[in-house]
């Protein structure tokens, strides 16, 4: 066999196929979608509260409006209000300027403070431009004060020493910008990344799962109705689920250490997560047959970026953001986050995976009973021998 031969062979060609379209595929899918990072970062939607009935309270809020790079900024929120939307990753970033704030600048007792509120129970790149952000801000704040307040007690400089000292430490302490952390994660970018690695731990063997389970449900048609066969792959997939949750949580347990008291809710997320990802994957398996992973793993790309461990939705493009309300992986990743390291319920979230498993197991019903012919049953030797003795009998 000549090299030109060979290179004609099914496996060869399917090899340079694949190496093709999946470079296309991924460089096509992550780099516009990466795009949007900075770009995107003033579609991030932020509070400003402003409880000061003083001068200075409604300057740093208007001047706060005009210069911080958002284009989506509530003032009309209270402070409850607002953290609680932060809690639900529904704002960004919360800054509250207290109701003594303009008293305490002009007393120029006490040091005053800005809070400056982030949450970092949610996509990474948020929690991290916050910060850098707030830092800014803080800086400009702190400098704008202290020259302000150097006029109003520095006017002679003819001061005794220590009355000048005391007064330069009044400026140096005019503001204070306190920055407020909620759910705060524990150190490591392996706890930022766990609600995203465990995801994907289930989707990844999911998606194999439903490729080889769909194909021995091809080959084992005919010895079984196909009802019966397909409940034998669900069954299939639920005993993978449970055993690979336990090895997943096993090895989490092992380097993240998560708390003790969560161990059972994680696995049974995990259980689901692997339930809802197998269906959904399946979907396509059951229509084209092996040739659907072509498709699925497109899909999977797509939600490594919609799955909102690294971007909110409010920063995504239209077609990584219509992907998160029907992908799997976005529920369970904010399921994750809410569960491992913030203060509400993953409830909404764990609900939206079953609907969409719900959805997924339905269309794959469907497909079973309307698109796949049923076959006869054949009766094997040992079987018909059996039935043979029964009529004799």
């Amino acid at each position: 066999m000549k090299f030109t031969q060979f290179l004609k062979t099914r496996g060869a060609t399917a090899t340079i196929f694949m190496g093709i379209f999946y470079a296309i595929a991924m460089l096509g899918i992550f780099l516009p979608g990466y795009t949007a990072i900075p770009g995107n970062i003033d579609k991030l939607p932020i509070a400003i509260v402003n409880d000061d009935a003083g001068e200075y309270g409604a300057k740093i809020a208007d001047q706060l409006q005009e210069n911080l790079p958002f284009k989506e900024i509530e003032t009309d929120l209270t402070n409850k209000q607002a953290l609680n939307d932060l809690e639900h990753n529904d704002l960004a970033l919360v800054v509250y300027i207290p109701e003594t704030f303009s008293a305490d600048m002009q007393k120029g007792e006490v040091s005053s403070s800005i809070d400056f509120t982030v949450n970092e129970a949610g996509a990474t790149v948020v929690s991290s431009t916050m910060n850098s952000i707030v830092t800014e801000i803080n800086s400009q704040l702190s400098t704008q004060f202290s020259q302000q307040t150097a006029q109003g007690v520095l006017m002679n400089f003819n001061v005794p020493e220590e009355q000048a000292a005391e007064l330069a430490k009044k400026i140096e302490t005019a503001y204070v910008g306190n920055i407020v952390t909620i759910n705060e994660m524990p150190d490591g970018m392996h706890n930022n990344m766990l609600p995203m690695f465990l995801t994907m731990a289930g989707y990844t063997g999911a998606m194999i799962g439903a490729m080889q389970l769909v194909v021995a449900f091809k080959e084992s048609r005919g010895k079984a109705s196909k009802t019966r066969l397909f409940s034998y792959v669900q069954l299939t997939a639920l005993l993978v689920a449970v055993v690979s949750s336990l090895f997943a949580l096993g090895l989490t347990y092992l380097i993240n250490e998560p708390s003790g008291d969560l161990f059972f809710s994680l696995v049974g997320q995990q259980i689901l997560n692997y339930m809802v990802c197998f269906n959904f994957t399946a979907i396509v398996i059951f229509l084209m047959g092996e040739g659907g992973m072509i498709l699925n793993l497109p899909i999977l790309l797509i939600q490594t970026l919609a799955n909102g461990a690294t971007i909110t939705r409010d920063m995504m493009y239209l077609p990584y953001e219509w992907m998160s309300h029907i992908s799997p992986m976005y529920y369970s990743v904010q399921a994750y986050f809410a569960n491992l390291y913030g203060s509400i319920s993953p409830s909404p979230y764990i609900w939206s995976m079953v609907t969409v498993g719900a959805v997924a197991l339905l269309i794959n019903i469907a497909i079973v009973a309307f698109i796949h012919k049923p076959m006869p049953i054949e009766v094997s030797e040992t079987e018909s021998v059996k039935n043979a003795t029964e009529i004799t009998a």
